[in-house]
């Protein structure tokens, strides 16, 4: 009997891992509709105002060109893998992973910092964030975590690397849920 019920919670254990291996990016177009207007905290106008709503058009510059070059990069920078994952969210995602309504062209959207969406878009997770967060949506603990993963990106290795102010940039960004 212990091994039927050990093997009911290791294949649990395994689906449930399966499925949420399987969750997907959905892109910015996909999050837009609940998180716009001020009633819901304006979050999307705040993130189309934002460089990183235009971290993947800084690559198609001369100046991201040049960069590439000097660099000795084999790609173009808006191709170039080095580039891509901090300009594009799910940079490193397998192509099964990406919704048709998911576009590289959107930069740096909700889905780096709050995982792949296809599990918890729905209203009615969303609306409870216990739900959210058991369906893959990522929640720091705090500003110290917030502050970690912000610095996977914005850190020496980038070559235009400016001192990063985290309580300034993260004042830019910041944005609440409203339910």
């Amino acid at each position: 009997m212990k091994k039927v019920i050990s093997g009911i919670l290791v294949l649990t254990f395994l689906l449930s891992g399966l499925i949420f291996a399987q969750n997907k990016y959905v892109g910015v177009k996909t999050c837009a509709p609940c998180h716009k207007g001020e009633k819901k905290g304006a979050i999307m106008e705040k993130w189309e105002k934002s460089k990183h709503a235009q971290a993947y058009q800084t690559l198609l510059t001369d100046a991201a060109k040049n960069i590439a070059k000097e660099k000795g990069l084999k790609k173009p920078a808006h191709e170039s893998p080095e580039c891509l994952e901090c300009h594009v969210t799910a940079a490193k995602a397998d192509a099964k992973l990406l919704d048709k309504n998911f576009k590289k062209e959107d930069g740096v959207g909700c889905e780096t910092c709050h995982g792949a969406g296809s599990a918890y878009k729905s209203m009615a997770i969303m609306k409870d964030k216990k739900k959210a967060i058991e369906n893959g949506l990522t929640a720091y603990a705090d500003e110290k975590a917030i502050e970690a993963h912000c610095k996977t990106c914005h850190n020496e290795k980038s070559p235009t690397y400016k001192e990063f102010k985290f309580k300034e940039a993260w004042a830019q960004i910041v944005h609440k849920a409203v339910r």
